[in-house]
């Protein structure tokens, strides 16, 4: 006895059709991308050279220089840590509870290999995002750094990031068309033309 079950395939509304999916809009995306990707590295730059990249500070040496020399990333890590898990006490907690448990247990007892993972991860992005190389992952690993700056009470710039970087892992087809990943996904012999016809295909 076969037991048939019918699929049903949800439409794609045509807006998210249009900007996830359509090349036409891929200059929308090399535009967040560039954005995203330049705040990464400036940050990333900060922590690793112990250079500003930000306007204002360009060239400028960073107050206790590089992450990587002399235990300051250790150092600064442990103290933002620290702090963390001190919003994570009192009547009005703004850390949750498992948060701080994963703080207090695993990241603070591990802060040196956090200080190198941490720089090199945020270098790792903003180039990915720069040069449109696996940009999709690139997306994803930034936004997960961005949700685990906000669990830690950090925000900044770190919820703008978080949906712009979730909007780029959302079209990730089109994002990186103008970048590295036109070459990896399409191939360098096909024109524009055909990478939109296959674009478009996708969709």
């Amino acid at each position: 006895m076969q037991i048939f079950q019918r699929t049903r395939q949800v439409p794609v509304l045509p807006m998210a059709k249009l900007l996830f999916f359509d090349a036409r809009f891929a200059w929308v995306w090399l535009i967040v991308r560039l954005y995203v990707g330049y705040q990464w590295l400036t940050s990333s730059v900060a922590k690793v050279a112990g250079y500003s990249l930000a306007p204002g500070t360009f060239g400028k040496r960073i107050p206790g220089g590089s992450w990587l020399v002399g235990g300051h990333g250790e150092k600064a890590l442990r103290g933002f840590f620290t702090h963390s898990l001190s919003l994570a006490a009192g009547p009005n907690p703004t850390i949750q509870s498992w948060y701080a448990l994963f703080l207090q247990h695993l990241a603070l007892p591990t802060v040196g290999v956090f200080s190198y993972l941490i720089p090199f991860g945020e270098l790792c992005v903003g180039l990915g995002l720069i040069v449109g190389l696996f940009t999709g992952i690139a997306a994803l690993s930034g936004a997960f750094m961005n949700m685990n700056y906000l669990l830690a009470g950090s925000l900044g710039l770190n919820p703008i990031l978080f949906l712009l970087e979730i909007f780029l892992f959302l079209a990730w087809r089109i994002c990186g068309f103008y970048g590295l990943d036109h070459f990896l996904i399409i191939g360098p012999g096909d024109d524009q033309k055909e990478t939109l016809e296959m674009e478009h295909q996708l969709a």
